[in-house]
């Protein structure tokens, strides 16, 4: 797919910006509700490549202890052995291995995703939400992503049984990206 003369003027290295970004998932709880949460500290780069963007990469580093669901006790515990064991594993990361156009502002991104030392492929579908220059001068661009993986995959078993049939925590974990990433100079 040939991309437009406008998404060729975005070419270049971005940064995202941690403080108008999201980086965040949902579990099912008791097999009832959805619990929210996200990761306060992260860093991320963005190379883009509006002529090819298929030679478009992504990084992402989350600090795992900067897990935030709106419960200090919850947070605690999947800060815990029996979750993401973060004095182990201080971070997770994503590195792209493959960007392809969907068409119309649609994309997908592949890549490896790393939690608790073990890699796995992880396939992300974005939307690309646009770009402006911010009040600042600050050239910005915009996407909002989706993903969905089984947590058991690496290696988040803990569960606890539920009285009623199921289990406490879904295996399947909801991964939501709300990107806003500023170019270099």
């Amino acid at each position: 797919m040939t991309a437009t003369p406008e998404l060729a003027t975005l070419t270049g290295e971005y940064t995202l910006d941690a403080a108008h970004s999201t980086i965040g998932f949902t579990a099912r709880h008791a097999m009832v509700t959805n619990i929210k949460g996200k990761f306060l500290d992260f860093t991320g780069t963005l190379h883009l490549d509006g002529s090819d963007p298929a030679r478009s990469t992504a990084a992402l580093d989350v600090t795992m202890d900067s897990i935030d669901t709106g419960s200090a006790d919850r947070d605690g515990h999947l800060k815990s052995a029996d979750f993401f064991k973060t004095d182990e594993y201080p971070k997770m990361t994503f590195r792209s291995t493959r960007a392809e156009s969907l068409g119309g502002d649609d994309y997908r991104i592949t890549g490896d995703l790393t939690i608790l030392g073990t890699t796995k492929p992880l396939t992300i579908d974005l939307e690309f939400n646009g770009a402006a220059k911010d009040p600042f001068g600050n050239e910005r661009v915009g996407f909002e992503g989706k993903a969905e993986i089984k947590r058991s995959e690496w290696g988040l078993t803990w569960n606890a049984a539920l009285e009623t049939g199921g289990v406490l925590v879904s295996d399947k974990i909801k991964l939501n990206f709300d990107i806003s990433a500023i170019k270099q100079a």
